[in-house]
């Protein structure tokens, strides 16, 4: 049966910890597979069946939501599609059922480009890429935005990546996310308002049970730290697996969907941890947007590191 992702472009490298593999895909340039000495790093999917949850996916020119699909523009309010309408919401950017193509390659990296034309609801013209790296610190992912367009364009970047550790359960592992604020929403999922998570069920800076979680939630004030953020999930023997961002990944979004569709053809929790640039509806709130002026380029790095594998 034909990938209903598209092609899938796969890279291998030797590393310290073991041969390491990963599969990217045509559509979305998402991440499906991701293993170091044969365990599993990111969680993985079939290539013949579509994305589950938007597991991997690459989300450009804006992640997360925008509330009602409406947001203004020089006085004038735009509408973009309702791409989540169980609550009313235009959901990750204009790319997440997009091929990509291939424009460089060798055996360990490869990187993907796309076009985000004008369209209903956003009016600007941008050359995108993404270029996956697989080497001795990991797997690294480095976007470019450029804007060929004549006017300034609004652009947030963020990723869907769900992590695992081998066969460890993960409602057994434990998650550390650095960040201090919690992001508060309404019943569409879209903000309201920010609080503090000291004190409160949302403080993850010092390591949770996943099995205890139950989130779809945004989180600001991320620590960076010498220019990187970091999040972890560990498990008890020592593993390790850190998702990194430079200083422009200020916003994290944690999901822990418990019933997520196995490999084996089982549901089961799952977490993702989906770094960005900008929190939910940044069209509209502004918060962490980025107006990129015509032919400017905007560079952003994110990665995946196992330890202890």
């Amino acid at each position: 049966m034909d990938a209903v992702t598209g092609i899938q472009y796969e890279l291998t490298a030797e590393t310290p910890a073991g041969p390491a593999r990963a599969v990217v895909t045509e559509v979305a340039a998402g991440l499906r597979v991701y293993t170091v000495n044969g365990q599993d790093v990111a969680e993985p999917y079939a290539a013949d069946v579509q994305r589950p949850k938007g597991c991997g996916a690459i989300l450009v020119p804006w992640p997360n939501r925008v509330r009602d699909g409406r947001w203004q523009y020089q006085g004038e309010t735009l509408q973009l599609a309702l791409t989540e309408p169980a609550k009313g919401n235009a959901i990750h950017g204009l790319l997440r059922y997009a091929p990509y193509r291939q424009t460089a390659r060798t055996d360990s990296s490869i990187t993907l480009s796309a076009t985000v034309f004008p369209q209903l609801g956003y009016p600007f013209h941008l050359d995108t890429s993404v270029s996956y790296d697989l080497g001795a610190d990991g797997l690294a992912v480095t976007h470019h935005v450029h804007n060929v367009g004549a006017t300034d364009a609004p652009v947030a970047i963020g990723a869907h990546p769900y992590l695992r550790i081998g066969d460890v359960p993960t409602s057994d592992l434990t998650l550390t996310v650095a960040a201090a604020t919690h992001i508060d929403v309404d019943d569409q999922s879209d903000p309201v308002g920010e609080s503090s998570v000291v004190g409160t069920g949302y403080d993850l800076r010092a390591g949770r049970r996943v099995g205890e979680l139950d989130l779809d939630d945004g989180f600001a004030d991320v620590t960076v730290r010498d220019g990187l953020v970091q999040h972890h999930l560990a498990a008890d023997d020592g593993r390790r697996v850190t998702l990194w961002g430079d200083e422009n990944m200020r916003f994290v979004q944690v999901f822990t969907p418990r019933n997520f569709p196995g490999m084996d053809g089982t549901t089961r929790q799952a977490v993702a941890i989906e770094p960005m640039t900008a929190p939910a509806d940044a069209l509209n709130s502004g918060i962490g947007l980025r107006w990129l002026a015509p032919d400017e380029t905007w560079t952003v790095s994110w990665g995946i590191r196992a330890d202890g594998f």
